[in-house]
């Protein structure tokens, strides 16, 4: 019989309504379980706060480049404008001015405003930096004989002066980023304004010989000089363009971070040459 009672036993144990009211607990397995303090509440992942308002302030180096080459075609293309040496020959378009490169310190500052979806960062800035270069083009003057449509020959010389000196270049970005711990990389695309000195000087010469002749100017087949191109200067000219880039925050306190980045800015300034700058610089800054 012992055994018939021991069998009996087992069953009861065995059946839900027993188990509960013994409080056995499920398998360990079971998510948010632990089998010795029982259930247990897991939080929400706890990210490095980003969001809000921030200012700061920056150093660094910025390697300005401007391309020349261009430059001067406007401005010859104008001087003449209704003559069949421009329309047969196209001389506005002979390279004398090169490009230049010109690398100093910079400096400058920044604000923003972030929003932040847990590990996700969009936000706005705008970022000044004060760096001040001087571009100045190098010269190659060409000498050329050339012949119109109408049999008129040409002694053409061209050559010319350029330079660009930047003072103040500004960016208005749109900025993402994802929180890693306490870094946050991100990047950025946006528009840039900079403040330049330009001057542009095309020096223009030659003799228009009717003859056909380089050399031979006669009563009936006179010799006319070409017209004389006029030149482009402007102080403090607003320069127009865009921005790209990116870099990393630190944060060292709850309000306080560490930044290294890299912008590249691209400048169309008139008459028709273009300028860059690149940056690489450090900062610091304070979230609010």
């Amino acid at each position: 019989m012992r055994w018939v009672f021991c069998s009996l036993f087992a069953l009861t144990l065995a059946s839900p309504a027993v188990a509960a009211d013994f409080d056995i607990p499920p398998p360990a397995a079971a998510t948010g379980y632990d089998v010795v303090r029982g259930p247990q509440t897991v939080g929400p992942a706890t990210f490095t706060r980003w969001s809000g308002f921030y200012v700061g302030g920056q150093i660094g180096l910025a390697n300005g480049a401007a391309d020349f080459s261009g430059a001067t075609q406007t401005l010859i293309a104008y001087a003449l404008r209704d003559t069949l040496l421009e329309s047969d020959n196209s001389p506005s378009g002979w390279p004398v001015l090169g490009s230049a490169n010109a690398r100093t310190a910079a400096y400058g500052g920044f604000v923003g405003y972030n929003t932040q979806w847990e590990d996700l960062i969009v936000g706005m800035e705008a970022n000044f930096n004060r760096a001040n270069f001087t571009l100045r083009a190098p010269t190659s003057a060409i000498a050329r004989t050339v012949t119109d449509s109408a049999g008129n020959a040409y002694s053409v010389d061209i050559s010319g002066n350029g330079t660009l000196v930047g003072e103040d270049f500004a960016t208005l970005r749109l900025k993402g980023g994802w929180v890693i711990g306490n870094f946050l990389p991100y990047g950025f695309i946006g528009f840039a304004l900079g403040l330049a000195n330009t001057d542009i000087a095309p020096v223009l010469s030659g003799i228009e010989y009717t003859s056909g002749t380089i050399g031979i100017c006669t009563r009936l087949e006179p010799c006319f000089s070409l017209p004389p191109a006029n030149g482009l200067s402007a102080n403090n000219q607003i320069l127009y363009g865009f921005t790209v880039g990116g870099g990393v925050d630190f944060a060292v306190t709850a309000n306080i971070f560490l930044r290294a980045e890299v912008e590249w800015d691209q400048f169309n300034p008139p008459p028709g040459f273009l300028a860059t700058v690149i940056t690489g610089r450090v900062g610091a800054g304070l979230k609010f």
